[in-house]
This record gives structure tokens, sequence and C-alpha cells, in this order.
């Protein structure tokens, strides 16, 4: 099809062609990532199966992914961004360390319970201040 760039509807045509497109790459990307990191139960046959439907047949295939698969790959990326979110916490947490106010807090409990001196638990303050 030769696309008249000097008409409007001609550059409307063509904007909404690449749409399609990218969209399609878009869910094609998405039904890849999902067979081969987040679906851990389906077999490496079916998965095959799969991809060369989406090779041979890549619409109709997306499509019918989409509609047979569509629930069990959103609870997938759910959890996946789920355990992401989680890791990155706990990295933070461990990075981190204990705030001051911790620090602070432990040491005067150190203090109170006679397991340290006041001069101890001056330095530790300044040290946790610092």
């Amino acid at each position: 099809m030769d696309f008249d760039w000097d008409s409007f509807w001609g550059l409307i045509w063509y904007s909404l062609v690449i749409f399609a497109f990218i969209a399609y790459l878009i869910i094609l990307f998405n039904i890849i990532v999902d067979l081969f990191w987040r679906d851990h139960k389906t077999s490496g046959w079916v998965k095959a199966i799969w991809v060369i439907f989406l090779i041979v047949f890549p619409y109709l295939t997306a499509l019918v992914y989409l509609i047979a698969r569509g629930k069990g790959m959103a609870e997938r990326a759910r959890e996946s961004a789920l355990s992401a979110q989680q890791q990155a916490d706990d990295y933070i947490r461990q990075a981190a360390g204990r705030s001051p106010a911790q620090e602070i807090a432990d040491a005067k409990n150190l203090l109170e319970t006679g397991t340290i001196t006041q001069a101890e638990f001056d330095s530790l303050k300044a040290k946790a201040l610092s």
C-alpha cells in the first residue's frame, strides 16, 4: 500500500499502522516474558508450541494467549512485582542500617540496665549523631 504523505488521512493511517505495530511488539514482549520468566508451571514443550504459533500466526496467537491466559498472566505479573518490591525493601533496610535514634535508644537501654557507663553512653550517642 502506497501512503500519500501529502494528505492528512494518509498521515493518520500511517500513524495508526505504526501504533498497532508498536502495541503488538509490547504485547509480544509481555507474552514472552510471561512464558519464560514468570510461568514456571508450563512445560517446555507447551512454551515451544506457543512461540511457534507466535511466529506463524502472530496476531491471532497473541489474541488467543491474552484471552486464554490473561488472568494468570496478570496474577504472575503482580506476584513478580510484589516480590521485586519486597527484595528492594529488604536491600534498602540492610544497606541503610539502623537509624541514629535506634542506636541511641539501644545505648540508653544498656545504660539503664547498667551494662555501660555514662561516659560510654555519651560516646555511643556522639558516634550515632555524627
